[in-house]
Parts: C-alpha cells; sequence; structure tokens
C-alpha cells in the first residue's frame, strides 16, 4: 500500500491549461446557472407556480433546466436586463436631480445683496462689486484697468520731428 505523491513537476502544462478552463467553464455555469435563478424572481409575468416550477427544474435537472430556459425564455431574459439598466439609469438621473445644489438665480443673489447693504453689512462699494459678478454670471472682468495715457496730440514732442527751419 503506497500512495503516489504528485509534485509540480509531475503535472505537465497541458493539464495546467485544462484545468483552468475547466475553472472558468465551473465559473461561467455558476454566474449563467444564479443570472437565470434572479430572473425567474424578477420576471413579474410569472405567477407564483411558474416561478415554483422553473426554479425547481432549473435546480433539480440544472444541464437541462437551463438549456429550456434559454431557449424558451431567453429573449425576454434580455428584454428584462435591458428594462431593468433602464430604470436603474432613470432613477438615478431622478436621485440627482433631486440633491443636485442648484444656484440660485440673479435676482435672488441681488436681492440678497441689497437687503445686506441695507443693514450696512456691506458697503456701496462692495455692493456694486457684487452686482456686476452677479451680473456677469459670478465671472471677474478680464479687461485690463483703463491706464492713464496722455491724448494724442497734433504736434510731435520737441526732438523727435524734423527741425523747424
Amino acid at each position: 500500500m503506497t500512495t503516489q505523491t504528485y509534485l509540480a513537476y509531475d503535472f505537465p502544462l497541458l493539464s495546467v491549461l485544462w484545468t483552468m478552463l475547466a475553472f472558468a467553464l465551473w465559473v461561467l455555469w455558476f454566474f449563467l446557472l444564479f443570472k437565470i435563478i434572479f430572473d425567474i424572481f424578477r420576471d413579474d409575468d410569472l405567477n407564483g407556480w411558474a416561478k415554483a416550477g422553473w426554479l425547481a427544474f432549473v435546480v433539480l435537472l440544472p444541464f437541462l433546466g437551463v438549456f429550456v430556459y434559454l431557449i424558451v425564455r431567453g429573449k425576454g431574459m434580455g428584454r428584462r436586463d435591458l428594462e431593468q439598466a433602464r430604470e436603474q439609469r432613470r432613477q438615478m438621473d431622478t436621485y440627482v436631480r433631486e440633491t443636485a445644489v442648484s444656484r440660485p438665480s440673479a435676482a435672488e443673489e441681488l436681492a440678497k445683496l441689497a437687503a445686506m447693504r441695507d443693514r450696512g453689512d456691506i458697503t456701496e462699494a462692495d455692493f456694486q462689486r457684487a452686482k456686476e459678478l452677479v451680473l456677469t454670471d459670478y465671472a471677474p472682468q478680464t479687461s485690463a484697468p483703463p491706464t492713464a495715457s496722455a491724448p494724442p496730440t497734433a504736434t510731435p514732442p520737441p526732438g523727435d520731428g524734423p527741425a523747424p527751419g
């Protein structure tokens, strides 16, 4: 009674690849099985007895049950997946719209600024600057401040032109 011990170098590379393939197919099989079981319970068109029947068929005879379910109800399964995705998207969009912080309108902002100015919380100059920001959609003016330049003259400054003569 000797037991044979297999070491890592006794397991050929092709056997490793076949083992990995078998494991991947096993995982895919369970994914498909659970997807079908969830689809059975998600379907609103089936009554309770039909759901129990399909579930018993898929659990007791899994290969035949899954094969028959995919043939009979496969198109509906894809349609229900699409409807569920659309419903989740609609709910997410609704949630985002309801919870998004909306910016107050310019009129509301100006009313708040006027109230602050009337209470004396801000000066008239601060009010004018804030009003300008509100009216320009909160973006400060990017134009350069006017520079003090000399007005153009008709005669050039002395020493720049031809000598009188």
